[in-house]
């Protein structure tokens, strides 16, 4: 069992609908939802010229490893509708691994902690809602 905190964003459709199908989707894949923030509306992060987003922290319990994690939200993504786009740019649905218990990984396309937390004022937010304090993990 590894606690893992998932960061979800959507700004497209119906965004609290797609975060609801997110966490479905997410349990169905084997994670067991523990507990979640409370939903947040953000400014967009990287790219202005879109609308605003919904957001939400979720703590899981995962038995797999952080790879099979990714691989659970990128499926997620797609079944959830989203659609290749310009980096940072409008997205029916987003699933970032943002902390895998105490692990640090640099590898092609997975970086835990998240490289960003640091950058976003919602998931820093989110996070401490949940009781995570950053001491020195990002």
């Amino acid at each position: 069992m590894t606690i893992a905190y998932l960061g979800l964003g959507s700004n497209l459709g119906n965004r609290a609908r797609n975060l609801s199908g997110a966490r479905r989707r997410l349990r169905q894949k084997g994670a067991r939802l523990l507990r979640q923030s409370r939903v947040i509306e953000t400014e967009p992060w990287g790219v202005a010229e879109q609308p605003r987003f919904l957001n939400q922290v979720i703590e899981v319990d995962w038995q797999g490893t952080p790879r099979q994690l990714l691989k659970a939200a990128k499926e997620v993504e797609v079944e959830g509708g989203r659609k290749p786009t310009a980096r940072w740019g409008p997205r029916v649905i987003d699933v970032d691994i943002l902390l895998f218990g105490d692990a640090r990984i640099q590898q092609r396309g997975l970086a835990i902690p998240h490289p960003r937390i640091g950058d976003r004022d919602f998931v820093r937010e989110s996070l401490a809602e949940l009781g995570v304090k950053p001491a020195g993990r990002w």
